[in-house]
């Protein structure tokens, strides 16, 4: 064991080690695309699709650090020469696989390219016994699962050339947006948006945007109470290819929320002082929607023929519920529709505040 001293220089020279081996291979794909004539972002795909099999459009996208509309571009012109193709996903028809077409002149080319570098690789790994080759693989495994991670970080708290935030949706099998704020404007919808897990842009202040294991987190300052001609409002775009929980807490603003094409799991949706106007899709199972907030006018719309029940609590408030109408709300109030007790997919709905206003319809 050498001394600390040493041990620090060895460790600093592995560390500059690792970052030249990403800088060479940058190099390289720069080079190999010079030889045939070809960008080294298309080499890159070709790379990933080589060692992958196969991968989605927003997974490449994100692996290259790249917008999902520049990706775009790199995929027609790569199909268009014959060197990749795409499929539907036969387990998920709203996925489309790339892969690389077989037989493409191209191709052989770039492998051949590739298949070199390989055999050297080889041929450094067979001077090492087993041990020392397992041991190397776990280390190669974990290097590039951080740097798969620190990508993913960079992309999901950076803005495209346009402005428009967005992360990959990289897997997931659910996700959860947390939205905080006071005083400012959303509109929230879903969409088929690719392989991206949300898109937002917004107006004025740029608010603090995270991305971790699925919760996207969108987060404005906190201002003086003070008259102010700032103007805040985010447009948000969540993908309707997976499930998601909703979460809104905000005062003085002004929420909207056209979720018709979303898979919602629950939703919560408070402030004082604030407007929102919900319109909900038809339910996957029972949802239980959050409602609160001193001073608020609520309208929420569900679907024809969706069940739901209500469970009103607080003070001095009115609501109504289908074509029931409840004025000066007392402490505890539960009703619900006819076909609640029997349906399968269907609103549990709990509403509390004071002074505040609920309008739940469906329609």
């Amino acid at each position: 064991m050498g001394s600390q001293n040493e041990q620090s220089e060895i460790l600093g020279q592995l560390v500059n080690e690792l970052r030249q081996s990403y800088g060479l291979g940058a190099s390289f794909f720069r080079a190999a695309a010079a030889r045939l004539e070809m960008t080294d972002t298309d080499m890159q795909v070709f790379d990933l699709l080589e060692t992958t099999g196969e991968a989605t459009a927003g997974e490449l996208a994100s692996l290259m650090a790249l917008s999902t509309g520049t990706f775009t571009a790199i995929l027609k012109r790569l199909e268009k020469a014959g060197l990749v193709r795409r499929e539907r996903d036969p387990n998920d028809g709203r996925r489309v696989i790339v892969k690389l077409a077989q037989g493409a002149d191209g191709a052989q080319e770039m492998g051949s390219l590739f298949a070199a570098l390989g055999n050297d690789w080889e041929e450094l790994a067979n001077r090492y016994d087993d041990e020392h080759r397992a041991f190397l693989l776990e280390f190669l495994q974990r290097s590039n699962a951080i740097a798969r991670e620190e990508i993913l970080r960079l992309r999901a708290v950076s803005a495209d050339s346009e402005g428009m935030f967005s992360a990959p949706l990289a897997g997931l099998e659910r996700a959860q947006l947390l939205v905080s704020s006071d005083s400012f404007g959303l509109n929230l919808r879903a969409g088929n948006i690719a392989d991206a897990l949300y898109q937002a842009h917004f107006e004025g202040p740029v608010p603090d945007v995270k991305v971790k294991d699925g919760v996207v987190t969108i987060r404005y300052p906190r201002r003086l109470w003070i008259p102010s001609t700032e103007k805040r409002a985010a447009e948000v775009t969540l993908s309707t290819a997976i499930p998601w929980v909703v979460v809104i807490r905000s005062g003085g603003s002004e929420v909207t929320a056209d979720l018709n094409e979303l898979d919602l799991l629950e939703m919560e949706a408070r402030g004082a002082g604030s407007m929102f106007n919900l319109d909900l899709p038809v339910p996957s199972g029972v949802v239980p929607i959050r409602l609160g907030g001193s001073g608020s006018q609520f309208s929420v719309r569900r679907p024809p023929g969706v069940a739901a029940r209500v469970h009103m609590k607080g003070w001095g408030s009115g609501g109504i519920f289908d074509d029931q109408t409840i004025g000066g709300m007392s402490s505890d109030v539960r009703l619900q529709s006819p076909n609640y007790e029997s349906a399968v997919r269907r609103y549990d709905l709990e509403v509390s505040g004071t002074g505040s206003m609920f309008t739940i319809t469906a329609g």
